[in-house]
């Protein structure tokens, strides 16, 4: 009769399930790690007034941009009377009118549609490219990193607005996705290098190690286990980067090289504004003031989830 004792589960010590059964534990660990991340860091965020600050901005400047018609009172923006032309806020046109007779306040109101909609399919856009050269990069390293580095290194050379600028000078039409695909060529680059550092970090952690022991694909390796746990500080960027892409749009289009008429935003209106600006200041004033709040409310989020989600925060 053997002297041994069985183990709880059956299994000796150091048979040959021990190990699976360690790996399958790291692999446990590691979601429940990332999901107290993810807690305690929305935990944090609903208690910073700053955060709460920005993103009631956001949440109302988003509700513009989908219902535009519900908060201008179902005014037409185009609907114009050149007898009513420049005139100053009152209680019959809240924000004056424009040039053309047009009620400003609906304009203005109807300009955060394409505003928003260009910076968000720019990060959508930005994350995209970001996400893919970076995790390949981080992830194997030697030629690859070198390569995608170098290509990443060309596009540093060309800043933001001037690179959106060339593309953009030679592009026929300038429509909305033409505009977000400008800014997301030539704004990718500081997001793929914070994937890059994430993956080069997270795929040296146990979790990793126990899924390739388990014999998980590549695929399966990157998808489930890297880029969730990489994408953290970039998730923060891009709450940032979306108020510099509003911001870049307007820039654009206020140079006459972004939108043209008969599109309603709000870089436009500034570009119409400035040469009457002495006479009228107000056409100037309220489309810049709902851009400075816009782009402001986004940057205050991204401050406040990067500080959520930095695990050396005190």
């Amino acid at each position: 009769m053997s002297d041994e004792l069985p183990t709880a589960t059956g299994v000796r010590p150091g048979g040959p399930d021990s190990g699976t059964e360690h790996e399958l534990l790291d692999l446990a660990e590691e979601n429940i790690e990332q999901a107290t991340l993810w807690g305690e860091a929305w935990k944090t965020l609903r208690q910073n007034p700053i955060f709460l600050t920005g993103g009631v901005i956001a949440v109302l400047m988003t509700l513009i941009a989908f219902f535009p018609g519900l908060f201008a009172g179902g005014v037409d923006p185009r609907d114009c009377d050149l007898t009513d032309a420049r005139q100053w806020p009152s209680a019959a046109h809240w924000f004056g009118t424009d040039l053309q007779g047009c009620d400003y306040y609906a304009n203005v109101i109807h300009g955060a549609r394409i505003s928003l909609s260009i910076g968000l399919l720019s990060v959508l856009g930005t994350m995209v490219l970001a996400v893919i050269l970076g995790t390949l990069a981080g992830y194997f390293g030697g030629l690859t990193d070198s390569l995608l580095s170098r290509f990443t290194d060309i596009f540093y050379g060309v800043p933001l607005l001037l690179g959106a600028m060339i593309l953009l000078t030679v592009t026929e039409e300038r429509s909305v996705f033409t505009v977000a695909l400008a800014l997301s060529i030539f704004g990718w680059m500081t997001a793929m290098r914070l994937v890059r550092s994430s993956v080069i970090t997270v795929k040296s952690a146990d979790f990793v190690a126990a899924a390739q022991a388990l014999a998980a694909t590549t695929q399966q390796i990157l998808t489930r286990h890297i880029m969730p746990n990489a994408i953290s500080p970039v998730v923060s960027f891009m709450t940032i980067a979306m108020g510099g892409f509003i911001a870049s749009e307007a820039t654009l289009t206020f140079l006459g090289i972004g939108l043209q008429a008969p599109e309603i935003s709000w870089g436009l209106q500034i570009n119409v504004g400035q040469s009457r600006f002495s006479s009228a200041p107000y056409l100037v004033f309220f489309p810049a003031l709902f851009l400075s709040l816009t782009v402001m409310a986004f940057m205050l989020m991204g401050d406040a989830l990067r500080d959520a989600l930095d695990p050396d925060r005190s």
